[in-house]
């Protein structure tokens, strides 16, 4: 199994901004009640549930600085969402640097 594939902030906005990207963020509650991507799903690693990820929509799984997207990837591809195959590498960190919107 090969690592996710990575997808630009800009794409990222433009995705979400259509309707065709869901970002699953997977960093854990502190860590989402301290500020999270605007419409952002919550499924914390600690409690991944393949389940719970979207269809229908490229989904874009976020963490804190890529690391915790690339497990949660490797767990959707166990569970058999090869659909599932997006990461956003900087993650919340990168796009807090790049002074994008966080909501609270």
């Amino acid at each position: 199994m090969s690592g996710p594939k990575e997808i630009s902030l800009q794409d990222l906005k433009a995705g979400v901004a259509d309707g065709s990207v869901v970002v699953v963020d997977v960093r854990e509650a502190i860590e989402w009640d301290a500020g999270h991507m605007p419409q952002a799903l919550f499924n914390p690693l600690s409690a991944f549930d393949v389940g719970m990820l979207p269809k229908g929509v490229r989904v874009v799984l976020s963490c804190r600085s890529g690391s915790r997207s690339k497990t949660a990837f490797a767990m959707a591809q166990s569970a058999g969402r090869t659909d599932v195959d997006t990461h956003f590498a900087p993650g919340f960190n990168g796009w807090v640097a790049a002074g994008e919107p966080v909501e609270i």
